[in-house]
């Protein structure tokens, strides 16, 4: 049984992701927070395996509260929640350790394969506001020579972490390197393992910002 906590400052958009998730037979809603601080508290109480965050909220907004959630060493995934236009604190959830984006316009469907993506150690990637917030979170800073962080990823492991950043699936990376799914997905654990990295999606910023791919390439 998966067990999420949903922290949003309206109590109607608590109430419907709780009927969506508890819906399912294998998602639990274990509490909920209408603050930052709050859902810091909750999360530490109940350890779910997902927190819905919002990013704006009364006493401490979502990012801070993220980065509380991911320091406390919780192994909670912090799934951020944000409107169809990039909110201009989005990305600095990705630095507090969020493990990916979920529109709240999103239909129940992708609500669900988002909480089930993020537990799974996936990254959930919103339509439209991936690669806005990957381009505007890498041009902040100039990029560092890849062989000063890169050195200790073997070719193949650099070359998948391109592929990853090219956002192409672990079946898609199998098929152009004539791997099975099962090697790529090797490949990826142990080059975040080797780069320190919480998942997929800070693999993805990590390539761009250090050079293994450009934004629009």
């Amino acid at each position: 049984m998966t067990r999420v906590v949903v922290a949003d400052d309206q109590a109607l958009i608590r109430a419907g992701f709780r009927m969506i998730l508890d819906a399912e037979p294998d998602l639990e809603v274990v509490g909920e927070a209408a603050t930052g601080l709050e859902a810091v508290g909750v999360v530490a109480r109940t350890q779910p395996d997902v927190v819905l965050m919002d990013v704006r909220m009364p006493e401490l907004d979502g990012i801070e509260a993220t980065r509380r959630v991911v320091a406390s060493g919780a192994p909670t995934k912090v799934l951020i929640l944000t409107t169809f236009d990039l909110d201009d604190y989005v990305h600095e959830a990705l630095r507090a350790g969020a493990s990916g984006f979920l529109l709240k316009e999103s239909p129940p469907e992708q609500l669900v394969t988002a909480v089930h993506t993020v537990v799974s150690g996936d990254a959930v990637l919103a339509p439209g506001v991936t690669r806005r917030m990957i381009e505007r979170f890498v041009s902040s800073a100039p990029p560092r020579p890849p062989d000063e962080v890169l050195g200790s990823l073997t070719p193949r492991e650099l070359e998948v972490l391109g592929l990853v950043a090219r956002a192409r699936s672990n079946s898609e990376i199998a098929a152009e390197l004539y791997v099975s799914e099962a090697t790529v997905k090797t490949h990826l654990a142990r080059l975040l393992v080797k780069l320190g990295l919480r998942d997929r999606l800070h693999a993805v910023v990590f390539a761009y910002e250090n050079g293994v791919v450009r934004p629009g390439s």
